[in-house]
């Protein structure tokens, strides 16, 4: 009797429990307490036991957690499931490769030794042949997040599939010119003199015509039926004597012939990376649209946006001003306001709102441009939501860069603007180049940009190239290539030895065109049966150069930039840092086009563009590009060319083997009055005396700034002073 009504009371307070709780709460209960008991009273079943054994096995516990999960989030958070379905397609996908794995083990004795660990089911999806069961899982685990992911997962897709071509393609020719290196090798080792050859030849004294048998007079007076048949010692050529070929292209193709038959092959463009696929934003950017026209209509501003231009990571939005609304006016149609009742809207009124619209479209990187150029449109300039990258590959590649490619001059490609359109132009009509930008914005990939699309458009015989790497990390890659005139120089004495050599150069080939009656070096390569080759020259970091040679080193640049242009030679400077001392008023006066990266302020940018805006760039080769094509400047986002790119362009031009090159002397010239102590004429050591009598501890640096010499002249102006006593020795 007390167990019975303890029994009770038990159930009693169940019940009063069950009735506290909430309809929910009861309903949650009741489904643990039926899923625990169905549990229970399945694993004590034997009939029910041996079916769940010999369907899944041991995949039950991967299905169970999806099945436990699905049912949590549908009680709990049923929208996730619909906001997350792909995931949970995935999860699906990822539970059927588990079951199908566990059908590859061997299973103990027992109910689950016929089916595997995952029983029946999941030897559906694996079992045997193992071949078979392996392709079948690889097919799952690949195509299930492609179906649920198609255009994330298939880019990822096909840059592997395109990397492992690439892989594939060069291990395949690498180990087909080891074999034919192998087979050549074994073909000299088997392969005896013949006999016949020689008897038939005196190589110490004259062939059977009585002919001295020099290296070429042998190719001369032996028939072509038995050049395959010749020993390289019966020649007279070491047997590793390299024989003049036409170089070998990128597709291993060559040319065979003597040695006035060379030709130099250029690269192909596949040395470099393929363009990547760009996601299409334009719902995004519609709803961006009607966000800026929202916000400025806030503030009384009426526009509209009538033009969006969607570059790789800027997007140009064209507002149109409105028209004012006075009061009294709400009611007016369009056509009386456009008679004169009602005025359109200040463009002022628009630029005075930029803090405004970065605060709604949420960036601080916002430029307005009013008017565009060209365009009745104020143009405002905003992140891209989904910015790309822009490939040199990509860039070569478009019609435009090929018209100009074959129009000849210098090429190269920049970038692309903000509507997406290649950005190119021709060094040899700029016909120089300025570029600056703070660490890290673009400015050393700018410039491989620029000697890449040199080296793949244009051969050595045509292009000539000096570079300047005081940093001795940018452009020391290029060492050896047969286009540099000389090794890069990083050292910066040796600098304006190197300018002086090139206005030696300069005034030689004046002289040349002179004689053939020639303006420029274009009308002298169509008359000459010697064409002058282009001469580029190349600074990586100008405001070194500025800082140690000062004075020399302006003027030689200077002279350069405005005689040069009609005897092609061009330049390319660059600096990090455009001050006024670094980039002075005469040197932007002959350099008009100038590429502007990211900067530190507002001053940084007036130097380089003589306005505003490059402090507002994003970084990362975004940048303004002003030239003579255009009164103001265009925004664009610079090429981008990797290291490994760059190596197999080298690396080409490496391997190659060309024609001899016309030398440029380099070197001082004894005839030429440019040597360090020839310029200490007269009147300069008599002005450096002066102030020797008036500042007894005279120092090279006062030198410097008083006489406008470099701080190499200075020094041996302060020798001589030591010498004739002047100053005392220090």
């Amino acid at each position: 009797m007390a167990l019975a009504s303890r029994g009770i009371r038990v159930v009693a307070g169940l019940i009063r429990l069950v009735g506290k709780l909430k309809s929910r709460q009861v309903g949650d209960t009741l489904a643990v307490l039926a899923v625990l008991i169905g549990a229970t009273v399945f694993w004590r079943h034997p009939p029910a036991n041996e079916w769940a054994v010999g369907s899944l096995a041991y995949a039950w516990v991967p299905v169970l957690m999806w099945l436990g999960a699905a049912l949590l989030t549908l009680r709990f958070q049923p929208r996730f499931l619909v906001r997350f379905w792909q995931w949970w397609g995935l999860a699906a996908g990822a539970v059927a490769a588990a079951a199908g794995i566990l059908s590859l083990f061997p299973a103990p004795p027992g109910l689950m030794f016929n089916a595997g660990l995952s029983g029946s089911w999941g030897s559906v999806i694996g079992g045997s042949p193992l071949a078979l069961a392996l392709l079948k899982i690889a097919a799952i685990l690949i195509l299930t997040p492609l179906a649920m992911f198609p255009r994330p997962i298939g880019l990822l897709y096909g840059l592997v599939l395109t990397q492992t071509g690439q892989v594939l393609r060069s291990t395949g020719i690498n180990a087909y010119r080891a074999a034919l290196q192998a087979l050549g090798y074994l073909a000299r080792l088997r392969k005896p003199a013949s006999p016949a050859v020689e008897e038939s030849f005196d190589l110490q004294s004259n062939g059977p015509e009585g002919h001295a048998l020099d290296d070429q007079g042998v190719w001369d007076v032996i028939e072509p039926g038995g050049v395959s048949d010749l020993d390289s010692s019966a020649l007279g050529k070491p047997e590793d004597a390299p024989v003049p070929l036409v170089a070998v292209g990128p597709t291993g193709g060559s040319g065979s012939g003597p040695g006035p038959g060379l030709i130099w092959q250029l690269p192909s463009i596949e040395l470099l990376s393929a363009g990547e696929h760009r996601t299409p934003v334009g719902a995004s950017l519609d709803k961006m649209a009607r966000l800026v026209e929202s916000t400025l209509g806030e503030h009384g501003v009426s526009v509209e946006v009538k033009d969006i231009k969607a570059g790789p990571r800027i997007v140009r939005f064209g507002l149109v001003p409105g028209w004012t609304v006075k009061k009294g006016e709400e009611g007016l149609s369009e056509t009386v306001r456009a008679k004169g009742e009602s005025g359109r809207v200040k463009v002022q009124s628009i630029l005075t709102r930029e803090k405004d619209l970065a605060l709604a479209l949420k960036t601080p990187y916002l430029r307005l441009e009013a008017p565009v150029p060209g365009e009745a449109l104020v143009g405002l300039e905003v992140p891209s939501p989904s910015p790309a990258k822009v490939t040199l590959r990509e860039v070569m590649e478009s019609p435009p860069f090929t018209k100009l490619v074959s129009k000849g001059g210098l090429p190269i490609a920049l970038g692309q603007d903000t509507g997406g359109s290649p950005v190119v132009m021709d060094l040899a009509t700029l016909p120089h180049l300025l570029i600056a930008g703070s660490t890290g914005s673009g400015k050393s990939v700018c410039i491989n940009s620029v000697v890449a699309s040199l080296l793949l458009t244009k051969p050595p015989d045509q292009v000539r190239l000096m570079m300047v790497d005081p940093k001795r990390v940018e452009l020391t890659p290029f060492n050896g290539i047969p286009h540099l005139v000389t090794p890069v120089i990083v050292e910066v004495d040796e600098v304006n030895g190197a300018l002086r050599s090139l206005m030696r150069e300069m005034m030689r080939r004046y002289r040349q065109m002179e004689e053939i009656g020639a303006r420029n070096i274009s009308g002298y390569n169509a008359k000459s049966k010697q064409p002058m080759p282009y001469l580029v020259l190349i600074v990586d970091e100008l405001a070194d150069l500025m800082m140690s040679g000062g004075f020399q080193v302006e003027q030689n640049l200077i002279r350069l930039a405005q005689l040069g242009r009609a005897t092609g030679i061009h330049m390319v400077l660059a600096t990090q840092r455009p001050s006024v001392t670094v980039v002075t008023g005469l040197l932007k006066a002959n350099i008009v086009a100038r590429v502007a990266f990211a900067v530190a302020s507002q001053v940084d940018s007036r130097v380089i563009l003589d306005m505003v805006g490059a402090e507002k760039l994003l970084g990362k080769g975004d940048m303004l590009l002003l030239s003579n094509d255009s009164p103001k400047p265009r925004r664009v986002q610079g090429t981008l060319v990797n290291d490994p790119e760059i190596d197999r362009v080298v690396e080409f031009w490496l391997e190659q083997q060309g024609p001899p090159l016309p030398e440029i002397a380099m070197g001082e010239d004894e005839d030429e009055d440019f040597d360090e102590d020839d310029g200490l004429d007269d009147d300069l050591m008599d002005q450096a005396r002066a102030l020797a009598l008036n500042n007894p501890h005279l120092s090279s640096s006062f030198l410097e700034r008083r006489l406008k010499v470099g701080a190499q002249r200075a020094g041996q102006i302060i020798e001589h002073l030591e010498d004739e006593g002047l100053v005392p020795l220090s």
